[in-house]
């Protein structure tokens, strides 16, 4: 059985790391994981025969089948969570950790596009941002890089701290906080403690805090904690100097308009202007795109990045992951924000698209996962939301979208997206503005050809 150490030494002769035999490279490592429906350990010597290097694999049996490459241990995933954790420790250069209810990936991509006009910038690529994501991450990080931008995402308490371990940021951002996950944290109590785990650890280490100082939960969270890490060395260390706890950088440094003086959805372009007068142009539409963006420019200004390369990066920006992406159809327009949701994201939509300038407009929401006991209320509260906004025409497509229903006067209801498509196809509508927002589950990306 090998240690960390002796596995680090394999893994530096490797190109790469894989955990999906579909993706295996010449010389990379595969790590073989367990799932609730899976065991990688039988496709280690697929992946051998497919080229891999080695097989980090945690059963005994497939490992003496080829012990000179089946590198055998006691637990798969821990052993990965630990090579990314021993390799982390070997490079100086900063990390940034974010994590956050909503917009961790945009701005993810965001503060990686400032950054990468004066740094060689490595990001998290898609949303590998879980316990096994971040590992991957890590370890894909080498020595021509000079910052990381690291996406921390969580379902339960104590995830965001083990990721934190992994990791361990030099700088750290919470987006914000809302109802997501609610299930898993126990409420939004649970999410604030989930989500906090990221402050805990950047001010217990002495770190960098950037704080979005508009969002009192945040600035609340931050104080909170504060003043627990400084009451805990109080009592502990009192004859101690007392050490800097964190640096705290509250944004948005770089100040712009908070609403757009243009914003024209066909183009599809928002234009804001910052204190000295300077347009800043983006592609993302949604006061909530708005706060992604001032942090990419604080983070940009604190790292050195001039305005005019902060906001050219911001300009340049285009969204193609299914978040707030603009899409034409004919003479129709679609905001394509159906990468995910939760009650806080939905409403943030809807109430934006209900603000923007349309001559027909239409949504269709999907469900929202993850809700638990709270998924009954949470959808008949968006149904009073949506009857609110007054939008021409209301589709909703989801087992749990029907509780929204009582709060409308009108909307095409549908158990499923199949018979949706099926509608759509029988509908057609042009000149019309439409809003596509569901749960990753309810994939509703998949209705944009048929608008």
């Amino acid at each position: 059985m090998v240690n960390t150490e002796q596995l680090y030494h394999k893994f530096l002769e490797c190109t790469g790391v894989s955990t999906d035999t579909r993706r295996i490279t010449p010389d990379c490592l595969f790590v073989a994981l367990k799932g609730d429906k899976f065991d990688g350990n039988q496709f280690a010597e697929q992946a051998l025969a497919e080229g891999a290097r080695y097989a980090l694999v945690d059963d005994p049996a497939v490992a003496a089948r080829d012990q000179e490459r089946c590198l055998l241990v006691a637990d798969g995933l821990t052993a990965l969570q630990d090579l990314a954790r021993h390799h982390r420790q070997t490079f100086n250069f900063p990390v940034i950790g974010l994590t956050g209810s909503n917009g961790k990936t945009t701005t993810k991509e965001l503060i990686a596009a400032v950054l990468s006009k004066n740094y060689r910038t490595y990001a998290t690529v898609g949303n590998l941002n879980n316990h096994i994501g971040v590992p991957l991450t890590l370890l894909a990080l080498n020595e021509q890089y000079e910052l990381a931008v690291v996406e921390m995402g969580a379902n339960h308490q104590k995830e965001i701290e083990l990721l934190c371990s992994i990791a361990q940021p030099t700088h750290g951002l919470i987006t914000n906080v809302g109802k997501a996950h609610l299930e898993g944290f126990g409420g939004i109590e649970g999410v604030r403690k989930g989500k906090g785990e990221l402050y805990d650890y950047l001010i217990q280490n002495s770190k960098t805090v950037f704080i979005n100082s508009r969002d009192k939960t945040l600035m609340a969270m931050y104080r909170e904690r504060l003043k627990t890490t400084r009451s805990e060395f109080t009592a502990t260390e009192s004859t101690a100097a007392e050490p800097t706890f964190a640096e705290a950088v509250f944004y948005p440094a770089v100040e712009a308009t908070e609403e757009p003086i243009e914003l024209l959805l066909e183009s599809p372009v928002v234009v804001y202007r910052d204190s000295t007068g300077q347009e800043i142009t983006t592609h993302l539409p949604g006061r909530y795109n708005f706060e992604n963006m001032t942090a990419a420019l604080a983070i940009g200004d604190y790292f050195g990045v001039s305005p005019e390369e902060a906001n050219r990066a911001i300009a340049d920006y285009n969204p193609t992951n299914n978040r707030s992406q603009v899409i034409t159809k004919g003479t129709n327009t679609v905001l394509l924000d159906a990468y995910n949701a939760n009650p806080s994201s939905m409403a943030a939509a809807i109430r934006q698209f209900a603000t923007t300038p349309a001559k027909h407009k239409v949504v269709i929401l999907g469900d929202m996962y993850e809700l638990g006991n709270e998924s009954e209320a949470e959808h008949a509260a968006l149904g009073k939301l949506i009857a609110d906004s007054k939008f021409d025409l209301v589709i909703l497509a989801g087992k749990d979208m029907h509780y929204a229903l009582g709060s409308l006067p009108k909307a095409y209801y549908f158990p499923d997206k199949f018979s949706l498509h099926n509608w759509l196809m029988d509908n057609p509508m042009t000149d019309t503005n439409f809003l596509v927002k569901g749960s990753r589950g309810m994939s509703l990306e998949t209705v944009v050809p048929f608008i």
